[in-house]
């Protein structure tokens, strides 16, 4: 049978309520998505079912490391934050810069660490070869930046607004405007991903991806916040957003990496 967004709503408001039945019988806020979130399909295809691969690194504690990338500081240019002045032209849509802080849980800052992102163009396509919406391609727009943080944990891309695209897991399925973040750490291994979100965005409601993290402050811990200091006169609108790596106030932060 194929799904339909109705089926979707009924199956996130189900999971909504019993998360709030969990917690009025004295269950613990869940801060994490389920692995098995049944709205989200993929999630369920896909999820780790299994413990994760020991490593004996007693022998040679880099070993992890030898089949993994490396990155240092010479690796990162002026304009590798700035996805707007990567190529010979400007990319199409509205210019935006975002910006906040890496910290602990004990707010913190953590410094030095290589923040990554990429995402769609402002028509909502992805530059990958996999990319099967059929939505304009924009010579001028790579969609991916990086850059560290600096000695107060904090981090600044310039880009476009994404737009929302279609990701068919069910009949009008469309995914909100958002950025994915890459965290680095130390090394590889460390690797974190999440996504960013944009205020008052009307397909919230809709997207299982989104819905999957339950708890509702939770949830609008990934969705930045228009700053206007941030924003550069005459030339793009500003967001802030801080991620939080561990504790109470954490950021979700993607499974399965």
């Amino acid at each position: 049978m194929t799904l339909t967004q109705h089926d979707i709503d009924q199956e996130i408001a189900a999971e909504h309520a019993a998360y709030e039945k969990r917690l009025a019988d004295g269950g613990p806020v869940e801060h994490q998505p389920r692995r098995d979130y049944a709205p989200y399909r993929s999630s369920v295809l896909r999820h780790p079912k299994q413990p994760p691969v020991t490593i004996d690194v007693s022998k040679d504690p880099e070993l992890v490391e030898l089949s993994s990338p490396a990155f240092g500081e010479r690796d990162i240019t002026e304009i590798d934050n700035d996805l707007t002045r990567q190529h010979d032209g400007e990319p199409i849509g509205e210019r935006i810069t975002v910006s906040g802080r890496l910290l602990d849980r004990d707010g913190r800052p953590v410094r030095g660490q290589l923040v990554e992102i990429w995402q769609a163009n402002s028509a909502g396509r992805y530059a990958h070869q996999r990319e099967q919406h059929d939505a304009p391609l924009d010579p001028n727009f790579t969609g991916v930046g990086r850059t560290l943080t600096d000695a107060e944990g904090h981090y600044r891309f310039t880009t476009v607004q994404p737009g929302p695209y279609p990701w068919r897991q069910h009949v009008n399925a469309w995914r909100p405007a958002h950025i994915h973040f890459s965290l680095f750490g130390s090394a590889f291994t460390q690797r974190l991903v999440t996504q960013m979100y944009f205020p008052s965005d009307p397909l919230f409601p809709y997207d299982p991806i989104i819905q999957s993290v339950t708890d509702d402050a939770a949830r609008q811990r990934l969705v930045a916040t228009y700053d206007h200091s941030l924003s550069v006169p005459e030339f793009s609108m500003g967001y802030h957003w801080d991620i939080v790596l561990d504790g109470p106030q954490a950021t979700w932060i993607e499974e399965g990496r």
